[in-house]
């Protein structure tokens, strides 16, 4: 073909230009398009095709005015009307997009490009079930469309219908074996299906086919933190911004992974980076509201939360993290529409808390249950094909494996290192499954002592800890840490055991069709109670909580005045942690205080936050802040000591007093409670009828309220229940550690026996 010049026919240039164009070359040919179309304004083919130019060198705009021209001159120009969509989609010009796509399938319906195209924008415009019906038609006129097969299946996994999208990316793949993307995608699904090996494989062949690609090699290492793998996971990320460092998801889930390894202050930066290069990146605001609510900045964490539910309100979770912090700040402002809008959530089936949240919070026993299904089911599903796991024949001694991240200093151990020491070697092996972070102090050391086998696993995989618990052969396998920090429910979810247990770890049902005990008493749960409590209930005779019978209480002496105390005051006190106090129970104290004039009210310094919010409401009800008092948190053995500076301890409505009440008690420090409905609301009463106490059980709030102005006025009473207290601490049940021993060997002998027997499990009582 001869060279364009001036005597080259408009035929002969546009032939020219498209042959430029078809070879690829848009820079050559769109000078030439944009000529012919100065010198013949009417010539659409070569309008259509300098547009064309402008669009594959993604300059949209300025393609717009060329495509109107042909469409002018022919509204019914097939390839004109779904080019001009595809311009004005990639201008976020959906609407407008959508139209051109109508107009086109309206002249060309078995075209299967074009109802692609429109399900696209569908998907844009997030009407993903109008973008489902878009794709499907594609698919039936071409059933081997890769890029259709794909798109639905980001659009399915949108939706969270991850079967049906790992279905379309699996097609698509073996359509199209080096489709990274589709691997990627892939990999994505896997991990949302919790199915991390096979996640892992897929991120590694999208890697091997786009060594380049700096977000897989990110989401990569989201799958090696679920795998506990952390160092990898912290290299994966740094691999991943060493090929795109300004890649904000990876600097935020790098802050995730440093946040897992208790890195908090490095996980801080690798956030604000991910923050400063993407503002509105939701995951890593809510990952930095986490990072900082275990430092204790709860109010740096509630605006972080707070930023996160701006930018997507509906990220699993947030919602109920925000509560919970603002209920750490004792921030009570509009705290009853709060507790709603989380409480609708949950009534509505949404992802909107954890199931540790609606706890503390005015919700029924079967809010607390419909939490925990709607968490386990799509944290922690029944794995499709569970561990074989065959009962062991009588004979052996029973093989207890306690599940736990609380074998170090922590309220957990404090209770029961004790009973772990009074189990009968004779007939139980006692063996230890430690998820907790690292630890070496006298608590650690003295349980360590007190199993038959210490096995420190936090740093293992799920799957890892599941082998380990059928190698060692466990017949019952307790979970003492439940729905709170360092869960490890997919352990139980892979049903390594073949009894397993929920026990003391989470006061309520762990909504998981893989646990099949509850350890409570008839306090706790009372029969018409049992519905809202998937586990079968084990009845223990007195109370449900173990105690430590050897708990040293410290010599010290404290003076009212060394705690900050005036000497002359009646005593209230509260050691619970901040966030269970709520707006209900502290109008009752402040009218006590009120009511008795030289009342004071002595509860845990959480935060300075709190504290001033709390002085704040004080104020606001007409009480002097001097009059509350805070204590900081000290050593355990003197922390039990200066129980002796209180005269009453007020319990909280919703969520008890649970350790707390118990040290309360052993320090022989009296404790008024008013029970709810759920389990959490119930366990001071449990405990107060386990020491012969009920006559510190209200009926109700205004019993409640009346009780303690009485005990306050009534010096002598108050003086007969103490020393009632201290006869009974030697000699009722509730701090008889080898007594309850005894009996929680029953319920598991009981259970052992039920499973080896073939029979399913059943409420079991245990006989005191």
């Amino acid at each position: 073909m001869a060279a364009p010049g001036s005597t080259m026919t408009i035929d002969e240039s546009f032939a020219h230009a498209a042959g430029l164009h078809r070879a690829g070359r848009v820079a050559e040919a769109e000078p030439i398009f944009r000529q012919i179309v100065q010198r013949q304004p009417g010539h659409t083919e070569a309008a259509h095709h300098l547009a064309i130019c402008l669009s594959q060198r993604g300059d949209f705009a300025a393609s717009l005015p060329h495509y109107g021209a042909v469409l002018k001159a022919n509204p019914r120009h097939i390839g004109c009307l779904n080019n001009l969509g595809n311009a004005l989609q990639a201008l976020r010009r959906y609407d407008a997009a959508l139209d051109c796509y109508e107009r086109v399938i309206a002249l060309s319906p078995g075209n299967p490009a074009f109802h692609g195209n429109r399900g696209n924008c569908l998907k844009a415009l997030r009407r993903h079930d109008e973008a489902l019906a878009s794709y499907a038609r594609a698919l039936a006129l071409d059933p081997d469309h890769v890029t259709t097969l794909f798109n639905r299946g980001t659009v399915l996994h949108e939706l969270e219908r991850l079967d049906e999208a790992l279905a379309d990316f699996d097609r698509a793949i073996a359509l199209a074996p080096g489709h990274a993307a589709a691997c990627g995608s892939r990999g994505l699904a896997l991990y949302d299906l919790r199915r991390y090996d096979d996640a892992l494989a897929a991120f590694d062949k999208a890697i091997e086919l786009d060594p380049r690609n700096a977000q897989a090699c990110s989401n990569r290492a989201s799958v090696l933190q679920q795998l506990r793998r952390l160092d990898d996971a912290l290299a994966g990320c740094d691999r991943a911004l060493a090929l795109e460092p300004d890649l904000a998801e990876a600097h935020s889930n790098r802050g995730g992974i440093l946040k897992e390894m208790r890195r908090f202050d490095a996980a801080l930066v690798s956030l604000d980076r991910a923050i400063a290069l993407k503002p509105g990146l939701a995951e890593a605001h809510a990952n930095r509201g986490s990072a900082l609510y275990q430092l204790g900045r709860y109010q740096d964490a509630l605006a972080s939360r707070e930023r996160a539910i701006a930018l997507k309100p509906g990220l699993p979770y947030v919602l109920g993290d925000w509560l919970h912090t603002r209920m750490n700040c004792c921030s009570w402002s509009d705290l009853d529409a709060a507790w709603e809008r989380v409480l609708a959530g949950i009534d509505r089936g949404e992802r909107v808390a954890k199931p540790f949240v609606p706890l503390a919070i005015p919700s029924t026993p079967g809010q607390q249950q419909h939490c925990a299904r709607i968490y386990v089911a799509r944290e922690y599903p029944a794995a499709p094909a569970p561990l074989p796991c065959d009962a062991r024949q009588a004979g052996d001694r029973i093989r207890i494996g306690y599940l736990s991240a609380a074998f170090r200093n922590h309220p957990g151990a404090h209770l029961m290192a004790h009973l772990f020491e009074c189990h009968d070697r004779a007939q139980f092996e006692i063996v230890a499954l430690y998820v907790g972070p690292p630890a070496d102090d006298p608590w650690r050391r003295r349980l360590e002592k007190a199993f038959d086998s210490f096995h420190d696993v936090g740093a293992r995989s799920d799957r890892d800890i599941a082998a380990l618990v059928q190698e060692l052969g466990i017949d019952v396998l307790i979970d003492r840490v439940g729905h709170s920090e360092f869960a490890r429910t997919g352990v139980f979810a892979l049903r390594p055991a073949p009894v397993q247990v929920n026990y003391l770890g989470y006061p309520g049902t762990m909504g998981a069709p893989y646990i099949d005990y509850l350890i409570a008493d008839r306090t706790l749960i009372p029969e018409a109670s049992r519905r809202w409590y998937d586990e079968k209930v084990v009845y223990l005779p007195h109370s449900y909580m173990p105690n430590d019978s050897t708990r040293h209480i410290a010599d010290r002496v404290f003076t009212r005045a060394e705690v900050g105390l005036p000497d002359d005051a009646f005593v209230f006190c509260c050691f619970n942690n901040n966030y269970k106090l709520t707006p209900d129970v502290f109008d009752i104290w402040m009218r006590l205080l009120l009511r008795i004039g030289n009342g004071v009210l002595w509860l845990l310094e959480g935060s300075a936050t709190a504290s001033a919010n709390l002085c704040r409401e004080a104020e606001r009800r007409g009480v002097s802040p001097r009059r509350l008092v805070f204590a900081p948190r000290i050593e355990v053995a003197e922390h039990l000591a200066r129980h002796r500076c209180a005269d009453l301890f007020l319990d909280t409505f919703h969520y008890n007093a649970h350790t707390t009440t118990s040290d309360a008690l052993w320090a022989g420090l009296p404790v008024l409670t008013c029970p709810g409905e759920a389990f959490a609301s119930r366990v001071a009463a449990s405990l107060l009828g386990a020491v012969g106490l009920p006559e510190l059980i209200a009926r109700n709030r205004d019993a409640y309220e009346a009780m303690a102005l009485d005990l306050a006025t009534h010096p002598e009473r108050l003086a007969a229940i103490r020393q009632k207290l201290a006869a009974n601490r030697t000699t009722q049940p509730l701090f008889d550690t080898a007594r309850y021993a005894r009996d929680l060997e029953q319920a598991y002998r009981q259970m052992v026996e039920r499973r080896r027997a073939g029979l399913p499990p059943e409420h079991i009582v245990i006989d005191g």
